[in-house]
């Protein structure tokens, strides 16, 4: 299957996904608002709010799709897939405000009580939201993490945790009828606090795609791994994927080959590195760089030993490579990659530079300092 094709039917998932959701919450916001009505009970209406709020999170979620698979255009030439990050932005805001808003009934309630009057419908009613949210709850999630969807993730985490709120909602009307000890504000408050704290992890988590979080290393793992599956590349490295939006990456990366490879060799491998990347994993590199790797003689080979040494004992290195040593112009060249842990990161770039300068002070030396990505 093709990327578009991929593309179409996460798309497809994605709204049949939210108009069940639809759906499923319009039946629980209606039954619990009128068993919460006819109970005089708070926690129950406000439990049935929480639902509203999810119907209108579905309906951001469905209209964010469909902007995000809008066709690129001259002013968005990579596409509009970064849609789906504000879409959850907005249903993250949703949530909170639905948890600000059950949070201030509550507290009324609680500085006003009145008395409930539980029967068994309404008891029948929360039960079998219960297990509707159960069910609603496990089904989006599953679907959500299947197509890469923080919305639909996002609203499936919201269903179980709805299922447990009704829970204790079903266990406080539940004390009340058998003890007479009122609860259900104190529940409400918990509610709202609970619903608050799920749209505060909501927008973290989707700033934190927008701001760039590091992409999953197994797919850096398996890219890298189907590049050096080419016959004439001999590593791979500096692997860097832009996001678009879900399953949407622009990238480039760092192969290193023999240095005797004519140019037209070199055109012919990149193509294929593209090709192979593209149809294995959707991922679209848009350059490829070329590290020379010379075997030269033993000289060059006891120079490369001896600095690759040097600099593996240096505090947070991770991995040295694209090394390069130039006999005729006495130019050594290299990158290293540094821990962020290193509280001082120029420091230990310049420790090596003057280090391997040392060692050898008739080469001018430099030496690049890569992300750990």
């Amino acid at each position: 299957m093709g990327k578009d094709s991929k593309m179409s039917n996460r798309d497809t998932v994605i709204i049949r996904t939210s108009v069940i959701g639809i759906i499923a919450n319009v039946f629980l916001a209606s039954s619990k608002m009128i068993a919460g009505t006819l109970a005089n009970s708070i926690a129950i209406v406000l439990d049935g709010v929480n639902n509203l709020s999810d119907i209108m999170s579905s309906l951001v979620t469905i209209i964010g799709s469909r902007l995000a698979n809008k066709s690129p255009d001259k002013n968005h030439p990579m596409g509009h897939g970064r849609i789906e990050y504000i879409s959850a932005l907005v249903v993250a805001a949703i949530i909170i405000y639905a948890g600000i808003t059950a949070g201030v009934e509550s507290v009324k309630k609680i500085i006003k009580p009145t008395a409930s009057s539980f029967s068994a419908l309404s008891l029948l009613i929360l039960s079998a939201a219960i297990a509707v949210k159960l069910f609603l709850g496990i089904y989006v999630k599953k679907k959500g993490e299947e197509v890469n969807s923080s919305a639909l993730v996002a609203s499936g985490a919201d269903a179980l945790f709805d299922a447990i709120l009704s829970f204790s909602v079903l266990i406080s009307a539940l004390i009340y009828i058998y003890t007479g000890i009122n609860l259900e504000a104190y529940v409400g408050l918990f509610i709202a606090a609970i619903i608050v704290k799920a749209g505060y992890d909501m927008i973290k988590d989707t700033v934190s795609d927008i701001l760039g979080r590091r992409v999953d290393r197994e797919l850096i793992n398996s890219i890298k791994s189907t590049i050096c599956k080419e016959d004439m590349v001999n590593g791979a490295y500096d692997l860097v994927l832009h996001n678009y939006g879900p399953n949407r990456f622009l990238g480039s990366v760092h192969v290193e080959i023999d240095e005797q490879i004519s140019a037209k060799e070199i055109d012919s491998m990149t193509r294929r590195v593209m090709d192979a990347v593209y149809r294995q994993h959707g991922v679209i590199l848009e350059a490829v760089g070329i590290y020379s790797q010379n075997h030269g003689d033993d000289l060059t080979a006891k120079m490369r030993t001896e600095i690759t040494e040097f600099v593996a004992e240096q505090p947070g290195v991770i991995q040295i490579h694209g090394f390069f040593i130039d006999m005729e112009r006495k130019y050594i060249s290299f990158d290293v990659i540094l821990d962020f842990d290193i509280d001082d990161r120029e420091k230990v770039h310049s420790h090596i530079i003057e280090g391997t300068e040392r060692l050898y002070p008739d080469f001018e030396v430099r030496v690049t300092l890569d992300l750990d990505i």
